[in-house]
């Protein structure tokens, strides 16, 4: 593993589990349909670029985590809507995103397979997602400098600074690279924490999307599982200038308030 390579121990297998019960075989397809939809929706609407409203933008991400099952929960105070921002967070599935862009509309920053993906691939591209070449270490300073770029221009990036998904009973530790992006730019972070939980309220890795799993298996489950519910944790704002090094800003990031830090080690400690 590398530091531009992360990788997690997390696997299907390993550590998926549906806790929750299972809905309908019709209600799962009707549920997947209607996700599709939203995307081609998507993809049709994207070359209109910036002349879409930042508050359709939020209304149709919600949208599609909500066409999946998965009812949302956002608590915590969210960023000023105007000028630069880093917000990052922990990466479980490809629901984050929605996830995130339901909150605060976002430049993603996305490995450059993803321009792969059928239909999605075209969405991350004309959506304005920043793409990074994970293959060539010496890409890193001229991803750092495109991120600072977009950030002085007055724009929001949403990372997962992880590098990797894990399957939210353990997490990655935040990477330091995209922290030098904000302290260049001199613009504030919101570190936000994901969380999955079933329908008891219990913590759920169902949603997660890790190790070699297929994107079409992990919507299936996301799809037929009961009651998942998607919360999102707006963490303190942290203002610029107040870490002088990406060392101190990534720890800063990367930690929960007091009363946190401890059940999350204990969290990880099990898995």
């Amino acid at each position: 593993m590398s530091a531009w390579l992360p990788t997690a121990p997390c696997t299907p297998r390993g550590c998926v589990r549906t806790t929750a019960g299972l809905t309908a075989v019709p209600l799962a397809v009707l549920r997947l349909t209607a996700v599709l939809l939203l995307v081609l929706t998507g993809v049709a609407l994207s070359p209109l670029g910036a002349r879409i409203p930042a508050g359709a933008i939020r209304r149709w991400s919600r949208a599609v985590v909500r066409a999946a099952g998965v009812r949302i929960r956002v608590t915590g105070a969210p960023a000023p809507g105007d000028g630069g921002l880093l917000l990052v967070a922990n990466h479980i599935s490809w629901l984050d995103v929605p996830l995130l862009a339901g909150i605060r509309p976002a430049r993603m920053l996305a490995k450059a397979e993803i321009r792969a993906w059928p239909v999605a691939g075209a969405l991350a591209a004309r959506g304005g997602v920043l793409f990074i070449d994970r293959d060539r270490l010496r890409a890193l300073p001229g991803t750092v400098a495109r991120i600072a770029g977009t950030l002085r221009a007055g724009q929001a990036v949403a990372v997962f600074p992880e590098g990797s998904t894990w399957c939210g009973r353990a997490q990655g530790p935040f990477r330091r690279a995209v922290f030098q992006a904000a302290l260049d730019a001199g613009v504030p972070v919101q570190p936000v924490r994901i969380r999955y939980r079933d329908a008891t309220g219990a913590p759920s890795t169902a949603p997660a999307y890790v190790g070699d799993d297929s994107l079409v298996a992990s919507l299936w489950r996301v799809a037929s599982t009961r009651g998942l519910v998607a919360e999102a944790e707006l963490l303190p704002l942290i203002a610029p200038g107040t870490h002088t090094d990406r060392a101190a800003l990534t720890e800063a990031a990367g930690h929960y308030p007091p009363g946190r830090a401890s059940a999350h080690a204990a969290s990880r400690a099990k898995s």
